[in-house]
């Protein structure tokens, strides 16, 4: 079950769990500390089952008519279960509700590395699409691809 969730509180406490569990995607404390600190302020959808939040995803505007995937996590052991494409689902719905035209997300470049390969597959078969790679936007060693998706 996907739902939105509005205290602040909880979605910190949400994030925190599912991103501590993905160290090999949320490798650097500070950086996922931000997004934990961060995920309080941002519209957030959380996948619940039997009682326990399981995945859930952030959206963050980025201009009048776009909005980004700002950050998403689901256990790995959820993970291709369709746990992850539900939340895309359920962020594209609201970000249409909401008025906005387009829906971007960043990851690193298709080729760097094997976990960020798996993401970038998940993104595109979920609709997005390829916008423009920004070699040095986060470091050399990971350069930055934005999908974007019309809503």
């Amino acid at each position: 079950m996907i739902t939105e969730i509005f205290d602040k509180n909880e979605k910190k406490v949400i994030s925190r769990k599912i991103l501590e569990a993905l160290t090999e995607w949320f490798e650097v404390e500070e950086s996922r500390e931000q997004y934990i600190d961060g995920s309080a302020d941002m519209p957030l959808f959380a996948a619940e089952e039997n009682g326990e939040y399981i995945g859930f995803l952030c959206l963050k505007e980025t201009g009048r008519d776009t909005v980004e995937l700002a950050v998403m996590g689901v256990l790995k052991e959820y993970h291709r279960e369709g746990i992850g494409r539900q939340l895309v689902e359920k962020a594209v719905e609201a970000a249409k509700s909401a008025g906005y035209s387009f829906m971007q997300v960043k990851t690193v470049q298709m080729g760097k590395y094997e976990e960020y390969d798996r993401t970038n597959l998940f993104y595109i078969s979920c609709g997005f699409k390829e916008f423009e790679v920004f070699p040095t936007f986060w470091d050399e060693a990971n350069p930055c691809q934005i999908y974007v998706m019309v809503l």
